[in-house]
């Protein structure tokens, strides 16, 4: 039986060696490529179109969760695994909803990669047991908190870029320049984005974004 062609996007180098040791050595797959941002994971999806991605949310210059929206569209029958440091129930929410078919937190046992490899192959969903009763629970019980805090998803997808970019550090021009739009319309999805999220800052942008993993510490 052919191994899966696996390709792995994380921004931390050692974390990708050591996945890419990982799946070679238990034989689960064959590693076709490695990328350290969503921007490059997205590209390399189209010119590779592996079986599966094992991909985190927060990567530079496009998070995770947005790379797997595209990719959804631009690599239909391309297999996603998300691979994160985030726990929380929200975040697995998230990422099942932009399509991906396991997820798992970078505090899971080994083995559990195998798993979710052999189950997104069958068709399946994988959810790391280490998270599920709080999936359960906040599905179940959503809290007052929650339930007022406005997700990066009320945002167009264009939105979340720019709030990145903005968070990340980046200039105006050097938006504008990434994504190919006008200084004028960066300015003005920065607007919007402060006007829908109620922030009135950079700082205040920069600081939901990192709490929404967008961005990484």
């Amino acid at each position: 039986m052919t191994k899966p062609r696996i390709l792995i996007a994380d921004d931390h180098s050692i974390v990708l060696a050591g996945l890419c040791k990982l799946v070679e050595a238990d034989g689960e797959g064959e590693v076709v490529g490695t990328v350290e941002d969503g921007r490059a994971l997205v590209e390399e999806a189209q010119k590779l179109r592996p079986d599966i991605i094992l991909l985190d949310i927060s990567m530079p210059l496009l998070n995770g969760l947005d790379a797997a929206r595209q990719i959804r569209k631009l690599v239909p029958e391309c297999k996603l695994i998300m691979l994160t440091m985030h726990a929380s129930p929200t975040y697995a929410a998230e990422a099942f909803k932009a399509g991906v078919s396991g997820y798992l937190i970078k505090r899971s046992a080994a083995s559990e990669l195998k798993h979710a490899i052999q189950a997104v192959l069958l068709g399946q969903h994988y959810m790391t047991p280490l998270i599920t009763k709080d999936v359960l629970e906040s599905a179940l019980h959503p809290t007052e908190g929650s339930a007022r805090k406005r997700p990066p998803s009320t945002l167009t997808p264009r939105q979340r870029e720019v709030l990145q970019l903005v968070a990340e550090g980046k200039g105006t021009k050097d938006i504008a320049s990434l994504l190919k739009i006008s200084v004028k319309t960066v300015e003005f999805h920065k607007y919007r984005i402060m006007d829908e999220l109620d922030l009135h800052s950079t700082a205040e942008l920069t600081k939901y974004a990192i709490a929404e993993g967008l961005v990484g510490l």
